[in-house]
């Protein structure tokens, strides 16, 4: 079930050219996204679409083997992030860390979203407000303390035509 999760998100963000660097700390897959455009920025909800219906998918095949389902968040947040690598040069831990304020907010959003009242992914205000009017009009929004946020259960409209169609 583990492994299902994990390769199937790493497949769907492998499958964009435009993340640059996908990671896996436990139970978390992350990835960061280059976005120097208005559009590239719509793409990331793409992708967050698709890993939000291939969970729905695995989850009904979880469910109807009778395991437990998986609930999973999604955060995105736009920003610059700062890449080092971190550790001592022969010591078998001289890994690259992501560093900055954007890589926190989307952890943070990920572990947010899809517990309690909150939607499955949520993005920030930098997120929302390059987005075009269609991705922005399945976003909800809602503050968290002083802050706006907003978010969704988008999904990919071919993939959900699919688990219509066969997830019965």
């Amino acid at each position: 079930m583990y492994r299902a999760f994990l390769s199937e998100c790493v497949a769907i963000m492998n499958s964009w050219e435009m993340c640059k660097e996908i990671n896996i700390n436990g139970d978390c897959v992350w990835g960061v996204f280059e976005t120097p455009k208005k559009s590239d920025v719509d793409n990331v909800i793409s992708v967050a679409a698709q890993l939000n219906s291939m969970i729905k998918i695995l989850n009904y095949k979880l469910k109807k083997k009778k395991y437990d389902t998986i609930s999973v968040g999604i955060g995105i947040d736009d920003g610059r992030a700062l890449m080092v690598k971190a550790g001592y040069s022969g010591s078998g831990i001289n890994e690259i860390v992501w560093m900055g304020d954007v890589v926190n907010t989307a952890c943070h959003l990920a572990n947010k979203a899809g517990r309690g009242i909150r939607d499955r992914i949520i993005v920030t205000e930098q997120i929302y407000s390059n987005l075009n009017d269609k991705h922005k009009e399945m976003l909800s929004s809602y503050t968290d303390g002083t802050t706006t946020r907003y978010e969704g259960n988008i999904s990919r409209t071919g993939m959900e035509n699919w688990y219509k169609e066969n997830c019965k």
